[in-house]
C-alpha cells in the first residue's frame, strides 16, 4: 500500500506552517491538518473497534522516506515519516526508513518480496517510481499524483506474475475527494 505523506506548507513562507511533534514552526513538517490525517490513518488501518475497510490490510511493516542527511540521499523533510508514526505506535512497529527519494528501486525490490502488508508513506513527485520498479501491474496506475490530494491509498495485490492495482479514498476529513486520480489522456487521445 503506499500513500503520499499528509499535508504540507504550501511553500516555505506560507500560512498554514509546518510544525514538529512539540508544535513549534517547522517548514519540513506536516501542518496541523497532515497532523490530523496521520491521526486519522490509525483508525482507518487499525481501528479500535471492528476491522479495517475490506480493500485494506492493517501493516505487518510501515516505510517512510530518509530524512536524515547521513542516510544516502536523505532530505529535510520529515513529512512521510510524521505521517505513518501514530499508526507505528499504535501497531508496535519501527517505522523503516532506511531509503530516500531516489532510492524507489531498491525499495521496490525490498517491499515486493517481503510477507505480509506493508504501508509506504512517501512524497508524491517520487511515488511513480516505486510503482516502475515494481514490474507488472493492471490496471495501469496514474503516471502521476497530483499536487494537492493527500487523501488517497494506492494498493497492490500480488497477482500471478504481476500486481493488481487499485486506489482507496481515504474519506478521512473534511475535503477529502471521493474518487480516484485519474490518468491524463495521451496525446493519441487528445
Amino acid at each position: 500500500m503506499l500513500i503520499r505523506h499528509a499535508e504540507k506548507p504550501p511553500h516555505p513562507s506560507a500560512i498554514p506552517q509546518g510544525v514538529d511533534l512539540d508544535g513549534q514552526e517547522d517548514a519540513h513538517s506536516l501542518t496541523v491538518v497532515g497532523w490530523m490525517r496521520a491521526g486519522a490513518l490509525v483508525e482507518l488501518f487499525c481501528p479500535s473497534r471492528g476491522d479495517s475497510p475490506a480493500e485494506l490490510r492493517r501493516p505487518d511493516t510501515i516505510y517512510a522516506s530518509a530524512f536524515d542527511a547521513s542516510v544516502h540521499g536523505g532530505g529535510h523533510s520529515k513529512r512521510s515519516m510524521q505521517t505513518v508514526l501514530p499508526l507505528a505506535a499504535r501497531l508496535g512497529l519501527v517505522v523503516v526508513k532506511r531509503y530516500a527519494v531516489g532510492d524507489e528501486a531498491h525499495l521496490a525490490k525490498e517491499i515486493s518480496t517481503r510477507p505480509g502488508a506493508t504501508l509506504v508513506a512517501w512524497h508524491h513527485e517520487a511515488l511513480h517510481s516505486i510503482v516502475h520498479h515494481l514490474g507488472e501491474v493492471h490496471p495501469s496506475p496514474p503516471d502521476h499524483w497530483p499536487a494537492d490530494r493527500f487523501d488517497l491509498i494506492w494498493t497492490f495485490t500480488p497477482d500471478g506474475q504481476g500486481w493488481r492495482f487499485a486506489q482507496i479514498p481515504q474519506l478521512l476529513l473534511p475535503g477529502d475527494l471521493p474518487h480516484p486520480i485519474a490518468a491524463r489522456p495521451t496525446l493519441a487521445e487528445t
